[in-house]
């Protein structure tokens, strides 16, 4: 694994944070306007906010069209699709579940790098990790306690999560390459996830939204940092510390979310969600093998303190 730089680790924090609130402010944007024109707002308003700053920085946008069908690939995994089950899902469960729920990300990144990229290979290790953590989701959700409308709502925001973890494997493997900024491949894609959205907009029918002061400021909120800001420092950590790494802003996102939802929303956090959520974590590390790596770390400390001394 990449080492974090003191600028990663900001970026990694500030990142986190955005993201872990972002769970809150759609669920009170969802108050006036469906999925679809909610996506459709913090997608015009992250474009204006990432224009602005290409603009400043006089940075430009790609000119090869193969580049441009990556990104649109990519709008589509890690944008349009997810931003629609999210607002779907969060019509039907909480905040803070979909928070919670969204932790399985790094589990899902780590199973999209063992299946798409061939140096990885499925081990035994991996294996009870992954299924660790699919029991750590089965107790997140609950489904023996839950409505089936809001078991909907939850599977829905697994499948986002799954998505974004595709998104990531994606640009890891055909957008980095190309060597872009972040700021233009945050650019770039929100174009074409706008444009994606406006094409598919009439299959979603239209409804009359309400704007209340509550609505407003989520959706700018949503817009100027959960849309534009985030994928800025989103796919600079991609760039600078790879995939796997970068998705685990996700363990971050939890906790803040709880925080802000509970704070904000006064939702409730019930046993089953955060022990899932830890088991989730630990099957994750069990995984990517942190535990065995940390026990030789601390195993090798005195041999180190001996050889100065």
């Amino acid at each position: 694994m990449t080492s974090m730089s003191r600028t990663n680790l900001l970026q990694f924090l500030l990142l986190g944070t955005i993201w872990g609130t972002s769970y809150t402010f759609i669920k009170a944007a969802l108050g006036g306007l469906t999925p679809t024109q909610l996506v459709l707002a913090r997608l015009g308003l992250g474009l204006v906010f990432l224009v602005a700053i290409l603009l400043l920085w006089s940075i430009g946008l790609p000119k090869a069209g193969k580049v441009w069908a990556h990104m649109a690939v990519s709008s589509a995994l890690g944008m349009v699709i997810p931003f629609l089950l999210l607002g779907y899902g969060e019509q039907h469960t909480s905040a803070a579940m979909a928070g919670m729920l969204i932790a399985v990300l790094p589990l899902a990144t780590l199973a999209a790098v063992t299946v798409f990229l061939p140096s990885e290979k499925v081990s035994r290790r991996k294996l009870y990790g992954f299924l660790l953590g699919f029991a750590g989701v089965v107790l997140i959700v609950a489904p023996w306690e839950g409505a089936p409308g809001e078991l909907t709502g939850q599977l829905a925001v697994i499948a986002a999560a799954c998505s974004y973890a595709a998104q990531t494997v994606y640009i890891r493997k055909f957008l980095v390459p190309h060597g872009l900024s972040p700021v233009a491949q945050a650019g770039g894609q929100v174009i074409m996830a706008l444009v994606l959205q406006t094409v598919t907009l009439p299959a979603f029918g239209w409804e009359t939204p309400t704007f209340t002061w509550p609505v407003v400021v989520s959706v700018v909120l949503l817009g100027v940092f959960g849309t534009g800001a985030a994928y800025v420092l989103y796919f600079r950590l991609i760039t600078d510390l790879g995939a796997a790494t970068a998705s685990s802003v996700n363990y971050l996102v939890p906790v803040v979310g709880a925080v802000a939802s509970t704070t904000l929303l006064g939702d409730s956090l019930t046993w089953n969600m955060v022990a899932g959520v830890l088991t989730v974590m630990v099957g994750l590390a069990i995984a990517e093998n942190r535990l065995s790596r940390r026990r030789r770390t601390v195993t090798a400390a005195p041999k180190v303190v001996e050889k100065v001394a």
